[in-house]
């Protein structure tokens, strides 16, 4: 079951910075990968173990399953992992963010809220602004990877993101996966739900040119 959070409130507004990466990590040089929407960052957890050569940020609205996270991460020592709470649009306009979100190379929408009801699309994480924003700030051959289990959002996402000339939709047979980093070999605890249901999974990888 989703757990409904209003992204718009105004409790969300007011954020702190993301600290400098070199306090952040042990070796800032690394590329980045984000996942908007970690949950209890399971998936970040066992893609960070996976391959160490990169360096994961989780943001995750519900306040509770950061403070979760960020307990698990500290008794375990990742040196490469770190997790940030609050709504992904607010933290990316943030100005002092600005090193972090110059430094991604890859970023997860996984299962993301559907916000079925057409007067709560606004609500969705994915809106053309951030698209727009993405576009400026993003290095060229940087990756997006959407999924989930709804087709109507996932239609919405896939509609949002290719209005922007700035990102190209890859078939997989045009995609070579890094063997060492591919997200896309970890399963979330949502997908492994749905798998299970044997629902329907949608999912695309775009590239900014």
């Amino acid at each position: 079951m989703r757990q409904h959070v209003n992204p718009l409130s105004k409790n969300f507004f007011e954020i702190d910075p993301i600290p400098p990466l070199n306090e952040v990590f042990e070796n800032s040089k690394l590329p980045i990968h984000l996942d908007v929407g970690c949950a209890s960052g399971d998936f970040l957890f066992e893609l960070s173990l996976k391959n160490k050569n990169w360096n994961y940020v989780g943001i995750e609205i519900r306040e509770k399953l950061v403070l979760n996270a960020n307990v698990k991460m500290k008794s375990r020592e990742y040196k490469n992992l770190y997790f940030f709470f609050g709504n992904a649009n607010n933290i990316f306009e943030h100005s002092k963010n600005k090193s972090l979100i110059n430094s991604i190379t890859s970023i997860s929408f996984n299962f993301p809220d559907p916000w079925f009801k057409k007067k709560h699309h606004k609500r969705r994480v994915i809106q053309p602004k951030l698209i727009n924003f993405l576009a400026n700030s993003m290095q060229k051959s940087s990756l997006i990877f959407i999924k989930t289990d709804v087709k109507e959002l996932y239609d919405y996402m896939e509609l949002t993101i290719s209005e922007s000339i700035k990102f190209k939709k890859l078939r997989n047979e045009d995609f070579r996966f890094n063997e060492s980093f591919n997200p896309n070999k970890i399963k979330t605890n949502r997908e492994k739900y749905v798998l299970l249901n044997q629902l329907k999974i949608y999912e695309s990888i775009y590239v900014k040119i």
